[in-house]
């Protein structure tokens, strides 16, 4: 056997300064120290040649030898591999480097103070559950050494019986009920044999709660009384009463509901972008992912998103992604500066993470995979909830969180539906290799945290991969765009590994399969046949190919380096049978009729429980002033900007409404809209609804008001039908208590009913009903368990996009403010208000009438249609205070309101009661038909002030001031945990920076200054000529698709070029008038953003040659945006005039940053921007590295020689460096620059995403169809025809 060597080299400071600052200051507060920090990345590399080209290396890593001995190092666990190795692996392999076995990173810390004391407290460094401390490099070397593989598990049940399957039940966490492990023994005695370990663990899986549904699916007793049908029966008859764009429910990873003809990008067989008409429909599909982000926040989230990305990418024969949303339920945050008098002491388990940790770690997670991926993260929900510990030591919160993850897609018409396959198919693994990572998550995540042995949770810790499941998008897009789809059947790999999803298409398809182990892609050697066949690694498929088109497939995977592997064979024998060449045995071999067999189902019996008795409170003892400043801390009701701007939200170019509003975004959206295409005003509205707080008072309750508010949400937006609004439902309970059962019941029977009364169909959903943490203190059990908690997610189909309103006030027209509500109930029980205040009620909102609301919401849709109202927005959390003060911060204007008969003491009950409703900004001119509209539809309407120029929030009645406070002051309140947070989270003078321009009278959002003249746009589109432009990208870009739809509306053959394309001499630049570098993550930006897509170019001669040529061939241009910005940057020394260029690297923030920022065109040579100069216009603006840094004085010799094309400026047209008008804290507010007298332009904002009015979050009301940035492929285009 060769020998491995290693090697060690020093790379990059492994923090910014703000970020390293924050770790010291945590260590010195929590070990009593006054050490000084430094930390360095460490790169070790293991490889069979002794005499490895380290030189070679070092370029590529940007690294050296090694300097220097830390105190310790943190890196991966053992037996893992990080995420950033497999990508580095990549670079290294495509840029041509040999020998490089394993890659790995660490970080070395060096603390002044260390004496390698192991009583210090480390914790602030390192993730316990995907880290580990490593005490020197030898320790690090260790990590690199491949153990033998494992081997097969008996069960010895013919010797021990079914004590045996019990004792693996507890070692393995198989998570087995009585009745299946009596199942179980039954089988295997039978068979007269022993099983495996591998065999347990599928069916454990497969059987687990998680998959089986085994609650919905069960029968019911309640008061003596059995119920004739299940609650999945319930939620199933409404698609029967509403069948109505219902194509698909039930059967597959996503649901399917009509859409329409629309003009769609096509990518041909020859690389050619063309638009061709096709019907498209839509795919909704919402996971949720809790167990894994309890214990493991960061990781958690971010596969929960990409496993819901993966359901939607497989939906029938390959579907597409589109838009995405995020919520989060966790108990009280308990943020260190911010005392809060209704959160009390924390109480919880080590194993589990704290709520903050997990708000500050997993909404990163979340939109990190979102964002690397390339899908835009339109819409969500936070709810803080946490009540005090009864005398029984039980507690309602989400000490057990919830991570909600989903979405909607498009899939095309013709690909439905999956196809019946035959004998002989190939089986097809689709993405990344098997680790040893997410073992046994499926049952894990069916038992309460708690239940499990605490080590087992590490197995079930899963690691995310966004830019791997990228490559395999691509392949899913490139087959599902041909008239016959190379993929017959597709399944994702989620909870269970291969041994569930592998099953799964031999069930669905009425077959068996042969699969053979060792050709499983696999990264860890060690592992055993079962750990291969379940583990849980990310970014998976699996697909069934018929064999005639096996060798086209391998070469679409080829192309875009997905790892793939043909790993059996369907067979007419319906078993499941795993071989291993290495044994010579089946560590698998089982008929399908065992693993999918009828396991006796579940019986509930319950009964109703009695109405709670509680001293009610009286409402008018507390002080209104200080329960609106409390109502707008609360987390649930605060602005949620620091979980907004994280996550792109304009990749694709496909979204026509995100979460900010207005000049100032401000984040107050009701919903989040999609387009269907990029040359139709057609899309779909998205909106989330849920009130878990009322569940503990009353569950039908609950369920009512979240499908109401999810209406509300949507009223705004001209749909077109209640008949053709499709819905989401996810449930989270605590069940195995009566209590929290019956509530299940009620709740999933007033949904059914509501919706059939509404006509709504809710083909999809999911079921997470091990909602409780369970833990001692001393020797007493504390339970923390989730109220009933139904998170509607609602989507409908949209005509035009464009009739629509939004919370954004009208300041120029004479108006009035209504609100409009079904009753005057105002009931309380369950509110923001009662937590703030502690206080107790009895009755909680409710919608009583459903005919009512159906009216309300019917003649709302009339007036929006009729263009009769100027605003809009929903009553819903914190109550009527709330949704009129989240209106005047949309325009920053204070707001008068008067109710004349209001009596002081019932301030706090008719302002914070949150009944539904609705708060409407009507023009003076209409009052009168919109308030006789909605009375004539069952609703009260009452017309309560008006906005006012003060900045001022006044309330009064006939006689009497009740309150007067500024907008201002509020709506620092309203900032106030968004800003905590992030200053915890990101660089803390960038947190006070934005929360200090509320006081900045000189800013006044976003405006638009240019003389775009859009009409002449057509001309180019069908003019003769077209010049070809390459639209380039490399693995892990995921902008392409955007930029080629505004070339070719230009008027350009835009061609899709991949790096492979390159690589391999098919394609060469010669052949192109222009270039386009697009966005996205290549390589996942593991070496610094565009660090590995240029040593792509660099480190291959023939390649850079092609690039050089090109750059000074004087007829073309070349565009660089975002990631493409970053790459083409570092091929600076083969660009002419690009000498003084600067790198880019990570933000000032530390963060991510999406916004649509403000910049001004410059006088410059860029020939994109010719004409362009001095039009000042919003942009999409979306990255984690844009900070220009340039060496002493470049700056200034790029603007002597009018280089610099583009600034971020404030809202006097100046040049700014304030965050966050400047979101990545370059010098000066560059943000573009030239070369190659103007041929060669780059910039970091992403003007192919808002080259249409509709895709910008504000736009002014002057623009036409399309924006001004629609010039810069216009000047393309004229400067092509003419070169």
């Amino acid at each position: 056997m060769s020998k491995t060597n290693t090697f060690i080299l020093q790379g990059k400071k492994s923090f910014s300064d703000s970020k390293l600052e924050q770790l010291n200051l945590d260590f010195n507060k929590f070990n009593n120290q006054e050490a000084q920090i430094t930390s360095s990345e460490i790169y070790i590399l293991a490889s069979n040649n002794e005499k490895l080209n380290l030189e070679e290396l070092k370029n590529i890593l940007d690294a050296e030898d090694l300097m220097k001995s830390f105190s310790f190092l943190i890196g991966p666990r053992s037996g893992t591999i990080s995420p950033w190795s497999s990508k580095t692996e990549d670079i290294i392999k495509n840029v041509g480097a040999k020998d490089v076995d394993r890659v790995e990173r660490f970080y070395g810390f060096d603390v002044s103070t260390f004496e390698n004391n192991s009583n210090l407290d480390l914790s602030m460094f390192f993730d316990r559950m995907t880290q580990a401390i490593y005490s020197d490099f030898n320790d690090c070397k260790d990590f690199l050494n491949n153990n033998p593989q494992r081997s097969v598990s008996i069960i010895d049940i013919i010797n021990g019986g079914v004590n045996s399957l019990k004792e693996a039940n507890k070692k393995f966490g198989f998570a087995l009920s009585q009745e299946e492990i009596d199942y179980l023994f039954n089988f295997y005695s039978q068979a007269v044999r022993n099983p495996t370990d591998a065999e347990l663990m599928m069916f454990a899986q497969a059987n687990s709660e998680h998959c089986r549904h085994k609650i919905f699916n069960a029968e019911w007793t309640v008061d003596g009384v059995s119920k004739d049908n299940t609650l999945f029966d319930l939620i199933k008859e409404t698609s029967k009463q509403s069948p109505k764009g219902v194509i698909s429910a039930y059967k597959d990873n996503a649901a399917i509901t009509e859409g329409e003809e629309v003009e769609r990008l096509n990518l041909n067989d020859e690389n050619k972008y063309d638009f061709v008409s096709d019907k498209l429909n839509s795919t909704i599909k919402v996971e949720t992912h809790n167990h894994p982000t309890a214990i493991s926040p960061y990781p958690g989230a971010a596969t929960g998103s990409g496993g819901e990305i993966r359901d939607e990418g497989a939906t029938g024969r390959g579907a597409k992604p589109k838009i995405g949303l995020v919520g989060f339920n966790v108990s009280s945050l308990r943020i260190p500066s911010l005392n809060r008098i209704w959160e009390g002491d924390e109480h919880k388990p080590e194993r589990i993470a704290s709520p903050l940790d997990i708000m500050i770690e997993a909404p990163i997670g979340a939109a990190a995979f979102n964002n690397e991926f390339g899908r835009p993260s339109t819409l969500g929900y936070f709810r803080s909830f946490e009540t005090a510990f009864n005398s029984e030591h039980k507690a309602f919160g989400y000490h057990k969180p919830i991570m909600l993850a989903g979405g909607i897609g498009e899939i095309r018409d013709r690909n439905n539906f999956k196809l019946q396959i035959a004998e002989d198919y190939h089986v097809v693994v689709l993405g990344g290799p098997a680790m040893l990572i997410g073992l046994g998550g499926g049952a894990a995540s069916s038992v309460s945290s708690g239940d499990s042995d605490e080590n087992l949770d590490f197995a079930s810790v899963q690691r995310d991969n966004a830019e791997m499941e990228r490559r395999c998008q691509e392949v899913i897009n490139i087959c599902s765009s041909q008239d016959e789809s190379f993929i017959e059947f597709i399944h994702d790999v989620g909870a269970g590994g291969l041994s569930n999803a592998i099953p799964e298409l031999a069930k669905d398809s009425d077959l068996g399969v042969y699969i053979e182990l060792d050709k499983i892609p696999n990264s860890d050697k060690s592992m055993s046949p079962m750990e291969i066949w379940s583990n849980e690694s990310q970014e998976r498929y699996v697909m069934a190919i018929h064999p005639d088109n096996k060798n086209a497939f391998e070469n679409i995977c080829k192309r875009e380096r997905c790892v793939y592997a043909f790993v059996g064979i369907t067979t007419l024998e319906q078993s499941v049978k795993l071989y291993d060449s290495r044994t010579d045995s089946y560590p698998v071999d089982v008929p399908l009729s065992m693993l999918f067999g009828d396991l006796p189902i579940t019986d509930i019996s319950v009964k109703s429980q009695k109405p709670l008795v509680i001293n009610e409170s009286n409402p008018g003892d507390y002080s209104f002033a200080e329960s609106l400043t409390r109502v707008l801390q609360h987390p649930t009701v605060a602005s949620k900007s620091f979980l907004i701007t994280i996550g792109d939200r304009t990749v694709g170019g496909m979204v026509a409404r995100d979460q900010f509003i207005g000049p100032y975004q401000v984040p107050v959206s009701d919903y989040s809209m999609s387009l269907r295409s990029f040359t139709s005003n057609s899309g779909e509205v998205l909106t989330i609804g849920e009130k878990p707080t009322l569940a503990t008072n009353n569950p039908a309750a609950s369920m009512r008001m979240a499908m109401a508010e999810a209406l509300t949400n949507m009223s705004g937006v001209f749909i077109k039908g209640l008949d053709q609004v499709q819905v989401s439902a996810n449930w989270m309970a605590a069940t195995g208590e009566e209590v929290e059962d019956i509530a299940l019941r009620e709740g999933v029977e007033a949904l059914s009913k509501c919706c059939v009364d509404l006509d709504i169909s809710v083909p999809v959903g999911k079921d997470s009903l091990s909602m409780r943490t369970k833990w001692d203190e001393g020797s007493v059990e504390h339970v923390v368990k989730s109220p009933l908690s139904g998170v509607i997610t609602a989507m409908a189909p949209v005509a035009d996009v464009q009739i629509s309103i939004t919370p954004e006030l009208n300041t120029k027209k004479s108006s009035k403010i209504i609100h409009a509500t079904l009753n005057n109930n105002k009931r309380l029980a369950g509110s923001i208000f009662s937590e703030v205040s502690q206080s107790s009620y009895l009755d909680t909102p409710d919608v009583d009438d459903m005919t009512a609301f159906k009216e309300m919401f019917n003649a709302i849709q009339y007036l929006v249609a009729q263009n009769k109202i100027l605003a809009l927005h929903d009553v819903s959390d914190g109550g009527l205070a709330a949704s009129l003060l989240e209106m005047a911060f949309t325009k920053k204007i204070g707001m008068d309101i008067l109710i004349k008969d209001l009596d002081a003491k019932d301030l706090n009950r008719y302002f914070f009661s949150e009944e539904i409703g609705l708060v409407l900004q009507v023009d003076d001119a209409h009052i009168d038909e919109v308030s006789s509209v909605l009375i004539s539809a069952s609703s009260i309407v009452n017309i309560v002030g008006n906005i006012s120029a003060s900045k001022e929030f006044t309330i009064s009645n006939s006689t009497d001031n009740f309150y007067k406070e500024s907008i201002t002051v509020l709506e620092k309140h309203w900032r106030e945990a968004s800003h905590a947070i992030q200053a915890i989270r990101d660089n803390q003078s960038i947190a006070d920076s934005e929360l200090e321009l509320l006081d900045d009278d000189n800013y006044t959002g976003l405006y638009s200054k240019e003389s775009f003249d859009g009409a002449n746009l057509k001309t180019f589109h069908i003019s003769k000529t077209k010049p070809k432009v390459a639209v380039l990208r490399e693995q892990g870009v995921n902008g392409q698709m955007e930029m080629a739809a505004a070339f070719t509306l230009a008027g350009f053959e835009a061609v899709d070029v991949h790096m492979q394309d390159l690589l391999d001499n098919k394609v060469n630049l010669k052949d192109f008038n222009g270039l386009a570098a697009c966005g996205g993550f290549s390589y996942g930006d593991v070496l610094g953003a565009g660090g590995g897509w240029s040593k792509t170019i660099l480190h291959n001669n023939l390649v850079k040659d092609q690039f050089e040529s090109f750059f000074n061939n004087e007829a073309t241009f070349t565009l660089g945006v975002c990631n493409g910005c970053q790459m083409v940057s570092k091929l600076k020394d083969i660009i002419p005039g690009a000498d003084y260029w600067p790198s880019f690297e990570k933000n000032l923030s530390d963060q991510f940053e999406a916004r649509l920022a403000q910049v001004k065109i410059t006088k410059s040579d860029s020939i994109l921007l010719s004409g362009m100069e001095g039009w000042s216009m919003p942009i999409a603006s979306a990255h984690g590295e844009g900070l220009a840094k340039f060496n002493e004085g470049d700056l200034e010799q790029l603007r002597n020689s009018n280089q610099v094309a583009l600034n971020f400026v404030d809202s006097n047209g100046a040049n700014t460096e304030t965050y966050p008008l400047n979101p990545n804290g370059s010098v000066d507010g560059t943000s573009g620059i030239t070369a190659a007298n103007g041929r060669v332009t780059i910039m970091m904002p992403h003007p192919e995403r808002v080259f249409r009015k509709l895709q910008l979050s504000w736009k002014p009301e002057h623009w036409n169809e399309y924006s001004p940035w629609m010039q810069i492929f216009i000047n393309a285009k004229k400067f092509s025809e003419n070169s």
